[in-house]
């Protein structure tokens, strides 16, 4: 079947000498795998490589099997030209990292058309805006809400959160759980958005230290998740 979607590249991996297979997540199918033969090769082609830089945004006439195998794609124009996100250092650095998240957390073969909005538009605001330190952290924070697992905030004002649970109690249990200085700025970003995420203000220790709980949560609610080996590059850069 021919199918023309918007897709978000995820990830690239070099199959033989000359060509690609690309993981994205498309509007119309949810996570699909491509295979791009002879991409490498060709330099007369539609199809470049150029094209399928992580977290790309695209638009793609693909030829859909749905038997669980890898799909092709024929024709692809990128639908969203970015203009800082594969040039600005930080950015580049926090795409990666994002698309090493997303490529571990979306695991659907089924069209989300909330999930695809909030990705697209997310990366969009990355792309255009400059206070973007605390992106990261919000970001995934508030993409649980379409993986079935945003913390409850019922009743936000109690002094830890337990991991496991998703929610917020009184008292420390042997659940992996956040408590003290790391607790209020879970709550901030909890109650914060894009527009304002450069409100809360934080040293680089305590940043990192929330995204590895933040990692660490992904870790305990999504079955197969593998920890970004991006995370470190992605410290390095923002030291």
């Amino acid at each position: 079947m021919q199918v023309t979607t918007k897709a978000i590249v995820l990830s690239t991996l070099k199959f033989g000498d000359t060509s690609l297979i690309v993981r994205a997540f498309t509007f119309s199918d949810g996570l699909k795998s491509y295979l791009l033969k002879g991409v490498l090769a060709s330099k007369k082609g539609k199809l470049k490589s150029a094209y399928f830089q992580p977290l790309t945004q695209l638009e793609i006439v693909a030829n859909h099997k749905n038997k669980g195998t890898l799909e092709t794609i024929r024709e692809v124009r990128v639908s969203y030209p970015y203009q800082s996100l594969h040039f600005d250092i930080s950015k580049n650095a926090m795409s990666l990292f994002l698309a090493e998240m997303l490529t571990n957390s979306i695991q659907e073969e089924e069209s989300n058309e909330g999930l695809f909005y909030y990705v697209e538009s997310a990366l969009q605001w990355l792309d255009t805006n400059n206070h973007i330190t605390n992106f990261h952290i919000y970001f995934l924070l508030d993409l649980t809400k379409y993986l079935g697992f945003y913390p409850d905030v019922t009743q936000i004002s109690k002094a830890y959160f337990d991991l496991l649970e998703g929610e917020f109690i009184d008292m420390a249990n042997l659940n992996p759980n956040i408590s003290g200085e790391n607790l209020n700025y879970f709550k901030r970003f909890l109650g914060t958005n894009f527009d304002a995420i450069h409100n809360v203000k934080m040293k680089k220790v305590d940043r990192q230290q929330l995204l590895q709980t933040i990692v660490l949560y992904f870790e305990l609610h999504l079955q197969g998740f593998r920890k970004p080996k991006s995370l470190a590059i992605l410290n390095e850069v923002f030291s």
